[in-house]
């Protein structure tokens, strides 16, 4: 099988069905990782209000850059052609990951600020030696399958953030730190992409959006079942990353 995603090809009568479904996935899915990306908003609000990052950490947001940069890269058209949208809705998460950083950085206590900083120098650092190596030691369907296994495993990584959250709630019984329009929203966003990379043919998008969509349902049951005993609606933004 070609992982390569191959570029949608148009008649001269216009795109098909076939190209308007892809393009509407990829552009739902766009939307929906927007309400994502701004989700942590309330959170910042919050550290900027009060002076401090309290007890909040910024290895999320770290991590999420991280993974926004390198699905980023697999989606421009040095890496892979006819899967833009990737590139844009990753180029959009990339901004929102570094402002929350740098806000964190700006509120951070002298230690805390050290070690943020540095790690977001790593961030860039590795991102660069990816850009590097993709681009000086690789040919293009070389480079599109080693960007695209990074890219994977970037998302599976960011996996254990919804798994955690769903530990918690079958834990406590409560969906208190699950809000139902963020998990809704991951839902959503994980199946529009799930779409587009099927009609792409491409595994490197479809296989950890699958994975994506499979937690997203995990998470709506589990609201359902268990909304009942939640006092609260979710007290602190969580975040989740994928494309």
């Amino acid at each position: 099988m070609d992982w390569g995603a191959p570029a949608l090809v148009s008649s001269a009568a216009g795109p098909s069905y076939r190209d308007l479904c892809c393009y509407g996935a990829g552009i739902a899915g766009n939307v929906f990782a927007f309400v994502l990306f701004v989700s942590p908003l309330p959170t910042f609000k919050r550290i900027v209000r009060n002076g401090s990052t309290e007890q909040f950490s910024a290895m999320p947001y770290i991590y999420s850059l991280l993974n926004c940069l390198i699905c980023m890269w697999y989606g421009l058209p040095f890496v892979s052609y006819g899967v833009v949208l990737v590139a844009t809705v990753n180029s959009i998460g990339a901004v929102f990951q570094l402002a929350y950083t740098a806000v964190f950085i700006a509120y951070a206590d002298a230690k805390e600020r050290l070690k943020v900083s540095g790690l977001l120098a790593a961030v860039f650092v590795v991102f660069g030696l990816i850009m590097y190596v993709s681009l000086a030691l690789l040919d293009h369907n070389t480079r599109q399958t080693f960007v695209g296994y990074l890219s994977v495993a970037s998302l599976i990584f960011m996996f254990a953030s919804p798994l955690s959250i769903i530990n918690l709630v079958i834990r406590t019984k409560s969906v208190e730190y699950m809000p139902f329009y963020l998990s809704l929203s991951m839902f959503l966003m994980s199946v529009s992409f799930f779409i587009y990379g099927v009609l792409l043919h491409d595994f490197f998008i479809y296989i950890p959006n699958g994975i994506g969509t499979v937690l997203g349902i995990i998470q709506l049951l589990l609201y359902a079942y268990f909304r009942k005993g939640s006092k609260d609606e979710a007290k602190l933004p969580l975040l989740v990353t994928h494309t």
